[in-house]
């Protein structure tokens, strides 16, 4: 018997698509670097910012600064940019996402929440309409592990209080979690 249900956020309960984008090329082209440059300095540090070691607003200094481009006026449009462009994210919700939820909260089965994650976007999923849903989240950027690792699986079943045969995950897979074995 099913008593737990953990989602994905990303493409699974939201889309990223939906509103505008302000990904590292909408960032590049702000800050007047190619997104070539951009990428070079962001990427090898695309994990310590999902794991919570570096936050958007760090790596954009950092960015900013080694490029030669930094201005407090161009870095903080830059966070903005990307912060609002995150909360926007939450109002494209599809229909039938929250009658889902509340079916699933009818029911008494246990709703969790395992999220690949940045700073900014930790922000945005617990200001948004859907977190009140989650009896257990587990955002990459707050427990310094992110998916596929198992444990992060482990300590959201850990929370809800049912064992792994009880639970089912729904995710995109983007992170490649679908072929974890918890």
């Amino acid at each position: 018997m099913i008593k737990g249900v953990i989602f994905d956020m990303y493409e699974t309960l939201i889309t990223l698509h939906q509103s505008p984008l302000y990904f590292g090329t909408q960032m590049a082209i702000d800050a007047d670097i190619s997104e070539e440059e951009f990428q070079s300095l962001w990427k090898p540090r695309e994990y310590d910012i999902t794991v919570g070691k570096i936050t958007l607003e760090e790596i954009l200094e950092f960015i900013l600064k080694e490029k030669r481009c930094y201005s407090e006026k161009l870095f903080n449009k830059i966070v903005e940019k990307r912060k609002i462009s995150k909360k926007e994210c939450f109002k494209y919700l599809h229909p039938e996402i929250i009658p889902m939820l509340n079916e699933l909260k009818k029911r008494e089965i246990c709703i969790g929440l395992i999220s690949n994650c940045f700073s900014e976007e930790v922000e945005a999923m617990k200001n948004s309409e859907l977190f009140p849903y989650f009896d257990a989240t587990y955002l990459s950027f707050e427990q310094g592990l992110q998916k596929p690792e198992k444990e992060m699986f482990f300590r959201c079943i850990d929370k809800l209080s049912v064992s792994a045969d009880e639970c089912i995950y729904v995710g995109d897979g983007g992170s490649l979690e679908l072929e974890t074995d918890f």
